[in-house]
């Protein structure tokens, strides 16, 4: 199933979303049909500057949302907060299909609504995620930030164009439990609601305003295609180093736009992202029973083990070999 949408002043995910699945809307809620799966769709709003849409569904068949870009510039800035325990796909339109790996199963995407997305949910998958549209002026309210960095402000901003990522941790991830679990029927629980999206907003500005203090570059669609594709590629053989001139032909790009633009929209290096992920697959293969630290080592193109334990240790303050038996 494709559903397609463009944002616009008043826009409702829901309502139209409850006219393609012919399913109606029952005070701010849209039930999943059994024939088409299980779940729901939740619409809540803390006015019409401030507003989230849960989602948490089991589908029989594939779904595909489609965001064209908006038709007239507008203040909303929209936050996805991902949180799926099965394995599924998100890229930009004429992307490859990518799938993320294991190890990146969770993660946030703060972007303006000029960008064209396009995102994969494969059939039976649990889906779990919520998405925040909120004005640059109620955020800046909210913020009040008296020094902000170069990142903050872009997203506070009017007119920018942006696409930002960060990674989605295990207290965010609790919370967004939180959130989805919920009962509606108390209205008490729509402030307990709020505050925990404040809570999860407050824990994403948080590790954004720990980003370097650099100049900022409007992006648009295509460099965020060719951004994620580049991702996309480093994730796809985690055994191989990036090779920078490679990934900038990949990208039709230079390689100094290349590396401008990745680590404004990843938060690091092109090389740093990938060893953190390389040490985010390692563990997730440590957690394993059938993978010994040998075994992971190796299969992650490290010759030398005694380098990979190293790295590992820096990475997560404990030996592989330790982290291995530790698991639960």
């Amino acid at each position: 199933m494709i559903f397609e949408f463009t944002t616009a002043p008043g826009f409702d995910f829901i309502t139209l979303f409850s006219r393609q699945i012919n399913s109606p809307v029952q005070d701010n809620l849209l039930k999943i049909p059994k024939s088409m799966g299980e779940g729901y769709v939740r619409r809540i709003s803390f006015g019409d500057d401030f507003k989230l849409t849960i989602h948490r569904y089991k589908l029989k068949e594939d779904l595909i949302v489609k965001r064209n870009p908006a038709e007239t510039p507008n203040n909303v800035r929209t936050i996805f907060f991902y949180n799926n325990t099965e394995e599924r796909e998100l890229k930009y339109q004429n992307e490859e299909n990518n799938p993320f790996g294991q190890q990146n199963d969770a993660f946030v995407l703060l972007s303006t609504n000029d960008l064209r997305t396009e995102i994969r949910f494969p059939a039976n998958s649990n889906i779990h995620y919520v998405v925040v549209g909120i004005t640059s002026d109620r955020l800046q309210s909210i913020l009040s930030i008296e020094r902000p960095n170069n990142t903050i402000k872009t997203i506070a901003a009017e007119n920018a164009s942006f696409l930002f990522f960060e990674n989605f941790d295990a207290e965010m991830q609790l919370i967004l439990k939180n959130i989805v679990v919920v009962d509606m029927n108390n209205s008490l629980n729509y402030f307990y609601v709020q505050i925990k999206v404040l809570e999860l907003m407050y824990l994403l500005f948080s590790k954004l305003s720990l980003r370097e203090n650099t100049a900022f570059k409007n992006i648009n669609s295509m460099d965020a295609e060719k951004i994620l594709q580049t991702r996309n590629e480093i994730l796809n053989d985690l055994s191989t180093p990036p090779v920078l001139s490679d990934l900038s032909h990949i990208a039709s790009m230079s390689e100094t736009k290349l590396k401008q633009l990745f680590k404004q929209t990843f938060g690091d290096s092109i090389y740093n992202y990938y060893q953190k992920a390389r040490m985010e697959e390692a563990a997730f293969l440590l957690k394993q029973a059938r993978h010994s630290v040998s075994e992971v080592g190796y299969e992650l193109g490290f010759s030398n083990l005694s380098h990979f334990s190293r790295l590992f240790e820096k990475h997560y303050g404990i030996t592989p070999k330790k982290f291995s038996t530790s698991k639960s």
